[in-house]
């Protein structure tokens, strides 16, 4: 039996602020399993809308790899002591995209294929699932550019923020900006808003970097890392908009 649709909300609450979420992100491009080498991590605005953008440059995802990560209870770790740990392709993707916006598309390049999908809160309530519904759509590396699951682009172009195919191979074409041809690029949108409507994030005090409101946590301890997740990032030298991975 699929999941509803407003699982998505309730299983992100279990992130009680925004950098919690982000490190959660954060913890999937250390993931040995990506082999991603640098992760950057952006704001921008697309047809004007704020979004929050994860690049890495690792191994890319198939089609297949792509759908246990926009699904839920996969895991393609190897089993340790009979437990199998989840990972990359476990709950971490969806409760840490869906705390930061309603909605993520999620670009990524293998040296075989590329694919895009969709987790969008917006689409599934447009459509009125009764069940979580993943459009993806994949396109051959080499020869034609066919979709190979139309109804699936369909979906992507008619409800993300990328409303024809140009425009989505323009997201694919800019992994090729880092320092390999494979990787995956996230964008996050519809970003979590507080009281007076703005978003919780600060982007215009200092450009170069990400910083959460003043007013969005609360108490002496508002900037402390309040989350155990938090915890789980590897120590080195990172900051919220680039991330050396080693």
């Amino acid at each position: 039996m699929g999941l509803h649709p407003k699982f998505l909300h309730t299983n992100s609450t279990s992130h009680t602020w925004p950098f919690s979420a982000i490190a959660e992100l954060i913890d999937n491009a250390y993931d040995p399993d990506v082999m991603a080498k640098q992760l950057w991590i952006d704001w921008t605005r697309i047809k004007g809308i704020d979004c929050l953008t994860f690049q890495d440059n690792g191994s890319g995802m198939t089609q297949r790899k792509m759908y246990k990560m926009l699904s839920f209870g996969f895991s393609d770790k190897q089993k340790v002591k009979r437990h199998i740990p989840v990972g990359v392709y476990g709950n971490g993707f969806k409760s840490g995209s869906m705390r930061l916006g309603k909605d993520a598309i999620v670009f990524s390049k293998t040296t075989e294929s590329m694919s895009v999908g969709l987790l969008s809160q917006t689409y599934l309530e447009t459509i009125r699932a009764q069940q979580v519904v993943v459009p993806i759509v994949t396109f051959r590396r080499v020869g034609q550019n066919q979709a190979e699951d139309v109804a699936s682009l369909q979906d992507i172009l008619r409800y993300s923020l990328f409303n024809t195919e140009s425009e989505l191979f323009s997201e694919l074409r800019a992994i090729n900006a880092t320092s390999g041809s494979t990787g995956t690029r996230i964008i996050i949108w519809n970003l979590r808003r507080i009281t007076n409507g703005e978003t919780e994030f600060d982007f215009n005090t200092d450009r170069y970097d990400i910083q959460i409101k003043a007013n969005t946590c609360h108490g002496h301890d508002k900037y402390k890392r309040q989350d155990s997740t938090m915890q789980t990032v590897p120590e080195s030298d990172y900051s919220l908009r680039v991330s050396a991975v080693e």
